[in-house]
């Protein structure tokens, strides 16, 4: 069993001036102030002091658009279901034979219409590739420029998140995309 040492006055002022600015998530009624409660640092007093600006009088009025969402990984356990059957894929589209242009074009179309009839998982077939001499362990253009649209500010607002798909339904040549709900 390890003995913990007391904080210095130092210590235990940093301790109090982070813990006083820590912001519970739900209100929760605080205990009665002790009197042994040591006062802010200096640093913590200053801090505490500037003063925050109410008006954007002068200054570049803030975006109204939003950050997109980060990308979300597929859980193992919902590949698993989709692979077995258990969960559908509610929307399918295959890019072979497509131009990059022509890919990202019918790409961004078929999400936002799936998006739109609700579909929450679709099948994006790009197909492995078939690369000559050096280019054949890279795979093919689709396979590899897919994933890096879907990546995109573009694609944020549709996507949840994709992986590569079971060998089922196309192992390497193919993507499971998560849509987001439309709103």
């Amino acid at each position: 069993m390890s003995r913990r040492r007391p904080l210095s006055e130092e210590e235990q002022a940093l301790w109090t001036g982070f813990t006083r600015s820590i912001k519970p998530l739900r209100r929760i009624r605080s205990p009665a102030k002790s009197a042994d409660e040591t006062p802010l640092s200096i640093a913590d007093a200053k801090a505490q002091s500037v003063p925050t600006p109410r008006s954007n009088a002068g200054r570049e009025k803030p975006s109204t658009t939003r950050k997109p969402p980060a990308l979300a990984p597929l859980e193992r356990r919902f590949k698993q279901r989709l692979a077995r059957g258990r969960d559908v894929i509610d929307a399918r589209l295959d890019l072979h034979g497509f131009t990059q242009r022509q890919a990202h074009v019918a790409l961004l179309r078929f999400l936002r219409a799936a998006q739109a009839d609700g579909a929450r998982i679709a099948l994006i077939v790009t197909g492995k590739g078939r690369g000559k001499g050096a280019a054949a362990h890279e795979g093919g253009v689709l396979k590899r420029q897919v994933p890096l649209w879907l990546s995109t500010p573009e694609f944020r607002p549709l996507v949840v998140g994709f992986d590569d798909a079971h060998i089922g339904h196309g192992g390497d040549g193919a993507l499971y995309v998560r849509l987001r709900r439309a709103r």
